[in-house]
């Protein structure tokens, strides 16, 4: 029985056909999958298709999943053991800080006012904040941090670097040391993944320790932040926020994170811009070959 893999899109003309020892189904998570994937050992979860993920149940053979996210926490449950699971690592890179940049742009530069007075035909100028010149501390400096650090600095930023351990040799703070980088920031961005030990991380004690109209950026993972400690900020206006991702999600009409003043919510949609698709063809693209002809793959994850 030969290798079978299941792929979100007919990636052949990329490829000059696909590889002569797989066979190779396209589903794209809508409708139903193929009717019998019993078979499937090589599977590409379809970007953002829950119905991507429960398909999983009905693959005993599998032995490669490939999801298109950096995060991964959704396809664990369903994870078997010894399945070799490889993430989307880079291909949000741009989409996520260039999303990140412009929920800071259009919080200090008062962009939603702008827009209401535009609807009402309101002529109504005041000054705003600004990046430039601002203390931007970005909580979670990996790949994506790095990539919003150098469209900041860009802007004329200052950029404090966090990450879960301080690396001193690259200027990485900890976040251990949280309590003292927050009361100096104009801006905190949190781009963390969903884990054990960053649940809840960005708290009330956390908050408390930033200064007056600070802006909280949340474009990593909901559940990183204290929903309800950000909404007694905001109630007050001490705080602002910026938000691609909730906790719950999606953020329920009646939550009072909608109407609070200086917050502006986006319905998680940071990682998905035009420019992660051909990204993310390329990877599958290069995953399969790997996988037809024996060799190691790609943004491995190493499971406990």
């Amino acid at each position: 029985m030969g290798e079978y893999a299941l792929v979100p899109w007919d990636l052949r003309e990329t490829m000059g056909g696909w590889p002569a020892t797989l066979r190779v189904d396209v589903w794209d998570g809508t409708g139903d999958p193929p009717a019998d994937v019993s078979d499937v050992t090589f599977y590409v979860a379809p970007y953002g298709r829950p119905a991507g993920v429960a398909a999983l149940a009905r693959m005993p053979r599998l032995k490669v999943v490939q999801v298109l996210t950096a995060g991964y926490e959704t396809v664990l449950p369903a994870l078997r053991p010894g399945v070799e699971l490889c993430n989307g690592r880079g291909l949000h890179d741009a989409s996520t800080a260039e999303h990140a940049l412009g929920l800071v742009l259009a919080a200090q530069r008062d962009l939603p006012t702008w827009v209401d007075d535009q609807r009402e035909r309101r002529w109504d100028a005041h000054y705003t904040r600004s990046l430039a010149d601002s203390r931007v501390v970005v909580v979670g400096y990996g790949s994506i941090g790095k990539a919003l650090e150098r469209r900041l600095l860009a802007c004329e930023a200052t950029v404090v670097r966090v990450a879960s351990s301080a690396r001193p040799e690259e200027r990485v703070h900890g976040v251990a040391e949280l309590p003292d980088l927050l009361p100096d920031a104009d801006i905190v961005v949190l781009v963390l993944p969903q884990s054990a030990s960053t649940a809840g991380l960005f708290d009330a004690r956390l908050m408390a320790a930033l200064p007056d109209g600070a802006l909280v950026v949340n474009v990593g993972r909901g559940g990183t932040l204290d929903t309800d400690a950000l909404a007694a900020e905001t109630a007050t206006g001490r705080l602002r926020a910026a938000l691609d991702v909730t906790d719950p999600e999606p953020l329920p009409a009646d939550h009072p994170l909608w109407t609070h003043p200086g917050v502006l919510i986006t319905p998680h949609v940071a990682g998905g811009s035009a420019a992660f698709y051909p990204r993310a063809r390329k990877l599958v693209a290069d995953q399969l070959h790997r996988f037809a002809t024996g060799q190691d793959l790609r943004n491995v994850v190493r499971l406990p």
